[in-house]
């Protein structure tokens, strides 16, 4: 398995003199496109309505869930970056901590694939699902991970999301009910204007 891990890592790396086009796509996906996250999560409180509330909380539940997974697993077994080891080309700087799994990924799936378990916010679940695919790519061709990191960030991402799931009555909703009279006092004069949701 860590043959092909190598293997598969070195087909996608970047090669010795990288087109400066690919290396732009690849750090505008494996870089920048994790801040889609806190972007939708905080529009969608912003501009939704009381179950596009609810979903954004659980999806950020389910982020942290998978974040913490990542802490846990990593302290377990620590496994090295490419470059660790001297394994082809890095593009990036990075801490030399473990690559296993991807924490990038890891909460952008954990975060899609909760919003895809609600009807009303199906469709930006699915968006930044598919952006998972370029930045997964990304994040082995600037050096940083192995194609194995992406697999164990999908399995945390699944686990992630179904323990979200089960804090929707005992964690989200009572956080929900917490959060509305902060969100009306310092939103006030803006869902006065009707610019924002109450």
């Amino acid at each position: 398995m860590d043959a092909f891990n190598r293997t598969a890592f070195l087909f996608i790396n970047a090669p010795d003199h990288p087109a400066a086009p690919i290396v732009f796509v690849a750090r505008l996906s494996g870089e920048y496109c994790i801040w889609l996250v806190p972007l939708l999560i905080g529009l969608g409180w912003l501009r939704g309505n009381e179950w596009q509330r609810k979903a954004m909380l659980e999806a950020t539940v389910a982020g942290l869930v998978g974040l913490m997974l990542n802490v846990l697993i990593s302290t377990v077994w620590q496994h090295p970056r490419p470059f660790m080891i001297g394994l082809g080309h890095t593009l990036i700087p990075h801490a030399a901590d473990s690559s296993f799994p991807s924490d990038h990924l890891t909460l952008l799936w954990a975060v899609a694939f909760s919003l895809l378990t609600h009807a009303r916010v199906r469709a930006p679940g699915l968006a930044l699902a598919l952006i998972g695919l370029p930045m997964a790519w990304a994040r082995i061709y600037l050096g940083v991970h192995f194609p194995l990191d992406m697999v164990g960030a999908v399995v945390v991402a699944v686990v992630s999301a179904r323990v979200a799931m089960g804090t929707r009555l005992g964690l989200v909703w009572p956080a929900y009910a917490a959060l509305m009279p902060v969100h009306r006092k310092l939103f006030g004069p803006l869902i006065r204007r009707g610019w924002l949701q109450e």
